[in-house]
């Protein structure tokens, strides 16, 4: 019998047939499909512009680089999250550090947040850049965020891969706060393009940036030239930038898989709720919910223990294996990865993302997750955790 999974895509025949009439077609890529899915997941996060890229990684990668990060530039981020989200600031040279989570939300915690931006406004360390993390893909603190980069001078890209579809204080992610909102759409993410992701943001300075910096920095952009154009074909390279395009066929999938974007949270959200209701007597920390942001439900995430020894997650772990269910773990926090030990990070730096790395165990939740499933999942864990 096929395992069941943590997650799984959710490809449909209108997904295929979508993908087919762009094979058929004249372009490939740097057609048509592209602009048309910009357009649609603009329209549907309420955003000026988006720009789609070959990932989020690379989406986070452009993002700092439009808002000027560079060589002597310190960009924070949280510990919880894929080591993406960090990698990204490197790569423009900055120097990266993290802000512990909050224990209740497993986002970036604002109390924390408060305090350092404090220190480092006292020895002049101040961040150019903070990459909050929507993890599982609840919302993070944005209001207070959004206050804080205001009175301390830095720029928020959110890092929202996981929340395609929430929403915070009514609003869609990607609608305001930050100034540039990154998704995901790899294959386990709320909608998929294969691989993908896009930069959403208000700011048409920014996504003409951004639009130069995914395609070699070369424009026929006539305001953007130079000089004088030596006939229709001619073009200009005006900054240092990377083949990081999406390709049609993507985008086709894409547009394709948003059209069915509120089925898809709508079963996520029912899932969530099931387990909700027949996990809580269990010895477990179950997601939070909260009263003004509404989670896409990309994750469901339990944690196992007090924090202090991963010894019940990993038997909790294996139990679930030996019954054909595979769970995953989300995620090693990145200041514990070899990489960035060498850079100075070390255990006991950030304690609260360490205490839920060690219990934390991802659950299967995806759109065609069966109730049958689900429940083979519960009695699972019952009978582990002896309930």
């Amino acid at each position: 019998m096929k395992p069941i999974a943590y997650s799984r895509q959710t490809i449909s025949e209108e997904d295929i047939a979508a993908v087919a009439a762009v094979l058929r077609s004249d372009f490939l890529t740097q057609g048509p499909a592209v602009p048309a899915f910009e357009q649609a997941i603009a329209a549907r996060h309420q955003a000026a512009h988006a720009v789609a890229v070959a990932n989020a990684t690379v989406a986070l990668h452009i993002a700092c680089l439009s808002l000027g990060v560079g060589s002597g530039d310190y960009v924070w981020t949280s510990p919880i999250s894929f080591v993406a989200s960090a990698n990204c600031a490197l790569y423009c040279g900055a120097e990266v550090d993290f802000v512990d989570i909050d224990p209740r939300t497993r986002n970036m915690s604002i109390d924390a947040l408060a305090a350092k931006l404090e220190a480092a406004a006292a020895d002049g360390r101040l961040p150019k850049v903070v990459i909050p993390v929507d993890f599982s893909g609840l919302p993070c603190d944005l209001s207070e965020m959004r206050a804080l980069a205001d009175r301390y001078g830095f720029s928020i890209v959110e890092d929202a891969s996981h929340a395609v579809g929430a929403s915070y204080r009514g609003d869609p992610v990607g609608s305001g706060h930050a100034d540039i909102t990154i998704f995901s759409f790899h294959p386990v993410k709320i909608i998929t393009t294969g691989e993908g992701g896009i930069c959403l943001t208000q700011d048409a300075a920014l996504a003409a940036r951004l639009r130069l910096l995914r395609s070699h920095g070369v424009t026929r952009e006539p305001a953007l030239l130079t000089g004088e154009p030596d006939g229709p074909w001619y073009y200009e390279q005006v900054d240092l930038g990377m083949n990081y395009r999406l390709t049609d066929i993507q985008a086709a999938l894409g547009t394709s898989q948003l059209g069915r974007l509120d089925a898809l949270y709508a079963r996520r959200e029912a899932l969530a709720a099931r387990y909700d209701e027949r996990l809580r007597g269990l010895p477990l920390k179950l997601p939070v919910r909260l009263n003004d942001r509404e989670s896409s439900h990309h994750l469901y995430v339990i944690e196992v223990g007090d924090g202090t020894s991963g010894e019940p997650r990993r038997a909790l772990y294996d139990g679930l294996r030996a019954r054909n269910i595979e769970p995953n773990v989300h995620y090693i926090p990145i200041h514990l990865q070899p990489f960035y030990r060498n850079l100075g990070h070390a255990p006991g730096d950030f304690p609260h993302a360490e205490a839920y790395y060690r219990g934390a165990l991802t659950i299967p939740l995806f759109p065609t997750l069966s109730e049958d499933q689900q429940d083979e999942v519960v009695t699972a864990l019952t009978e582990l955790l002896g309930g």
